[in-house]
């Protein structure tokens, strides 16, 4: 009889543990969507924009002074047709260094990929 109450009482213990465990996942989980909603209204509110156009006409003016040569591999996915705003727009994620080359490869070639 001792033996059945201490599985009794390890089954009831087991039991709480995990009530108290998947209250705290819930709390957790409705915390991280709260979150993620936050934060999908902040992105869309906010259109594309190239968050420091000044940097990327000094980068280009101080590699022209000193005659660096652009890439001259197209990115990857580039299609016919495309400016540096609209491949960078389609892509699935802002590349702020691929833009900045893409302006700088048009700036000093005088033409796209």
């Amino acid at each position: 009889m001792n033996i059945r109450l201490f599985d009794q009482l390890r089954f009831i213990s087991l039991a709480c543990l995990a009530a108290i465990a998947c209250n705290t996942f819930a709390d957790t989980k409705s915390d991280m969507a709260e979150m993620q909603k936050q934060l999908n209204q902040e992105t869309m509110s906010s259109g594309f924009q190239v968050e420091d156009t000044a940097k990327i006409d000094s980068y280009i003016q101080d590699a022209m002074k000193k005659n660096l040569k652009p890439d001259v591999k197209q990115p990857e996915n580039w299609q016919p047709g495309y400016t540096c705003d609209s491949y960078y727009r389609h892509y699935y994620r802002y590349n702020y260094y691929g833009y900045r080359n893409c302006l700088y490869h048009y700036r000093y070639y005088g033409r796209y990929w």
